[in-house]
């Protein structure tokens, strides 16, 4: 597993959006005191999600976003030990050569803490929008991000990348070359995610050290698909961490603690190990705090169901 210590549930602080007190003026300065304040709070990972508009899901595209990459390089400067990722990178985004590149960029200037967190895609309208390429046919998508993948495990290998060049159907490398090389060895993990049956959970099980699951009863059946898989592949299962994203909401007078962390042990049950929580109201402060407080210590006493 890419996380140390005991088999406890980890958390992560997974940033949504940007539409913050004090707005873009004080943007940087209060991204800088979140990250911090959710680092001492003890959350093992803080991720950003990739999107250039926000999710309909959050609010829609009125709503203010940083680009993930230059965001978590900004993280990475005011944090010491979290573990950092874009959740979830769309693969036709950024040509794949440039994506192992910036991974590893931020990998070197974090001190060997970034990961790859990538999946097919989900928001064709932000792609269109802004003129970013984005497959009109699922099948492409997939195909798309298992070579993605591929590629950047290309880039990694060794050194200074693979000998040899990298062919596929979408991707070409002529040359996967890439110095300075990452400081995480083998390589930044891999999280991929999603729940599909037929495509994402097959890919999880051949290449990813961790996948991203959606939240629902679902997961115990869906994990178990994921160990056959594994089998089949020749991978260790228990060796893929099992995340899943949700929402962390205190209450602004913590009267929502005990909800929360019983829905963690509801995930924890069925499996779940790390959860990626946006903190509703982050940029007041308060709610870190509370989950430093209550929060963290008693997902620290969950022991996922194997």
């Amino acid at each position: 597993m890419w996380l140390e210590g005991d088999r406890d549930m980890k958390l992560g602080m997974h940033i949504v959006e940007t539409s913050w007190r004090g707005g873009p003026a004080r943007l940087a300065g209060l991204l800088a005191e979140i990250v911090g304040a959710a680092e001492d709070a003890g959350f093992d990972l803080i991720s950003v999600a990739d999107h250039v508009w926000v999710h309909p899901i959050i609010g829609g595209p009125l709503k203010n976003h940083l680009e993930a990459y230059t965001a978590l390089s900004y993280i990475a400067a005011h944090t010491r030990r979290a573990r950092l990722l874009a959740l979830a990178t769309a693969a036709s985004y950024r040509p794949p050569g440039l994506l192992a590149k910036m991974v590893t960029t931020l990998d070197v200037l974090s001190g060997g803490r970034a990961m790859l967190g990538i999946g097919s895609g989900d928001y064709p309208e932000e792609a269109s929008g802004l003129g970013l390429p984005f497959p009109a046919q699922a099948g492409d998508r997939f195909d798309l991000l298992e070579e993605t993948v591929q590629a950047c495990l290309a880039m990694w290998e060794g050194e200074r990348g693979s000998e040899q060049p990298f062919e596929g159907r979408h991707v070409r490398l002529e040359r996967p070359l890439n110095l300075p090389q990452s400081l995480s060895r083998p390589h930044p993990p891999v999280l991929i995610a999603g729940s599909g049956e037929k495509r994402t959970l097959p890919l999880v099980a051949r290449y990813a050290d961790a996948c991203n699951i959606r939240p629902s009863p679902e997961i115990p059946r869906q994990l178990e698909l994921l160990r056959r898989l594994c089998e089949e592949a020749g991978r260790d299962y228990d060796a893929i961490e099992k995340t899943a994203p949700f929402a962390f909401d205190v209450g602004e007078d913590g009267s929502k603690i005990d909800e929360l962390i019983g829905r963690l042990r509801w995930l924890s049950g069925m499996g779940v190990e790390t959860v990626f929580g946006w903190v509703v109201g982050v940029d007041s402060i308060r709610p870190l705090e509370i989950m430093a407080r209550e929060v963290i210590p008693a997902a620290a006493e969950l022991s996922p169901a194997a």
